[in-house]
Order: structure tokens, then C-alpha cells, then sequence
């Protein structure tokens, strides 16, 4: 399983669109605090505390990044492999199916956690230096908040991994992905005002809580519920993947 493991993420350090898209978040998380600093012609490094860039920008904007951009490395990682013919060379290996798939939900999931991090990370970084460290975040808060948001990437990545098995296609991965993403928020809330039920499970649901991972304080379900949809979709994708004619 090893072997699988560093096959994978070999493919993953190769992965163009995947360094494309870290290089893309990184350099918009480097280049945001000149926008926000310079102001009527003026620079102004202290104009805005590292804290609120970091809170109100860099996390709020991962809200979208976290969902949709890892939907792209999904369609090219896992979908493409199946037009191309390496994922049927893959399981003509002798290894089970299992293990294949759970080593390369693993490593699509840490592919998913960097994308996750370049933004907010950069923006930390570049507003920390030009602002001289002003009105900076305590160690713990940014602890907090960037292990929260490695937890539902990979929550939001193992559902991208049973979509791209799924399809087995780029481009209706990426689509329906993104559409899903994009959408499933407005309708859980919808029925959640209708049933019970549905209020109960949105409230528990990775898609409301991941919205909490800026508030200073956080509750046990906030780290239980990414990791049991994890767990779940990591069951689910595998049952799939078993017993999924590979042509």
C-alpha cells in the first residue's frame, strides 16, 4: 500500500492543474493586502489590522475556494484517469480495490487541503510583512481556524472523490460538482424551513457548520461532523469504486 501511496502522490506533485491552481491562490492571497493597503493613491500598510484581512477576507473567501476549486482537481486527478485508460491498468495491478481507492482519496484530499491553505496562508504572510505584524491574530485563533479548514476540505473532498468515480468524466465531474456545491446550500436551507428533519440535518451538515470556522469559539460537532462525512463517503466511494465495471 505504501508503493500505491507514493504513486499517487508522485502524480499529485506532477499534476499541472493542481500546481496551476495552488500558484493562482497563492499569488491572489500575496497581492490582496496591496489592494486593500493602497488607498486613494496612497499606501497605508496599517490601514487594516492583520486580524480582519485574515477573518473577513482570507477565511471568507476560502468559504467559496474550499468547495469549488478542489472540483477541477477532482475532474483531472481521478475522472481523467478513467478516459485515458490508467485507471484500468491500475486495478489490473493485483492490488484490491479498496486500498485503491482509499490511497487515492487520500492523497486527492491533500491535494484538496493545500488548495484549501494557499489563500489564506499567502494572505497571512504577505499582510503580516507589509503591515510590520499590526493587529495581528493570536497563534491559537489562526491554529484553529486553518485545522478546521483542513478538516472539511477533506469532508467537501471525499464527496468530490464519489462524484469523480461516478461520472468517470472531466468535464461532467467538474460540472456537477460545482453545481452541487454551488446549489446545495440554498436547498437544504429551503427544506430545512419545511420539515424538521431537514432542519435538524442541515444544522449538523458540514455545508452550515464549515461556515463557523472564523467564530472565536467552536463546538465538538464542528470537528466530529467533517470527520465522520469523511468516513462516510470514504465507505460509500469505496463500495462504489468495488463494484464498478472499469472499461
Amino acid at each position: 500500500m505504501s508503493n500505491l501511496m507514493m504513486a499517487e502522490l508522485f502524480k499529485l506533485k506532477k499534476d499541472r492543474v493542481f500546481l496551476v491552481l495552488v500558484v493562482i491562490l497563492a499569488a491572489a492571497g500575496i497581492t490582496y493586502p496591496f489592494l486593500v493597503f493602497f488607498d486613494e493613491a496612497t499606501f497605508n500598510a496599517q490601514a487594516v489590522a492583520v486580524k480582519e484581512l485574515y477573518t473577513f477576507s482570507a477565511l471568507a473567501g476560502n468559504n467559496y475556494i474550499i468547495r469549488l476549486i478542489p472540483c477541477i482537481l477532482a475532474g483531472f486527478f481521478i475522472s481523467s484517469e478513467y478516459s485515458i485508460g490508467t485507471m484500468k491498468s491500475i486495478c489490473a495491478s493485483g492490488n484490491s480495490r479498496v486500498h485503491l481507492y482509499l490511497v487515492k482519496l487520500l492523497v486527492f484530499s491533500l491535494g484538496a487541503i493545500i488548495i484549501a491553505l494557499a489563500f489564506p496562508l499567502a494572505l497571512l504572510f504577505s499582510s503580516s510583512l507589509l503591515s510590520g505584524f499590526y493587529g495581528m491574530p493570536t497563534f491559537i485563533y489562526v491554529a484553529k481556524t486553518l485545522g478546521l479548514t483542513i478538516l472539511y476540505a477533506a469532508a467537501f473532498a471525499s464527496m468530490m472523490a464519489v462524484v469523480a468515480i461516478i461520472f468517470t468524466d472531466s468535464g461532467k465531474t467538474i460540472g456537477f460538482s460545482i453545481i452541487f456545491f454551488i446549489l446545495i446550500d440554498s436547498i437544504l436551507y429551503m427544506l430545512s424551513q419545511e420539515f424538521t428533519l431537514f432542519e435538524w440535518l442541515f444544522n449538523h451538515s458540514v455545508f452550515k457548520l464549515f461556515l463557523d470556522i472564523s467564530k472565536e469559539s467552536y463546538t465538538s460537532s464542528m470537528l466530529i461532523v467533517p470527520l465522520m462525512t469523511f468516513a462516510l463517503f470514504a465507505v460509500i466511494g469505496s463500495i462504489i469504486f468495488k463494484q464498478k465495471e472499469i472499461k
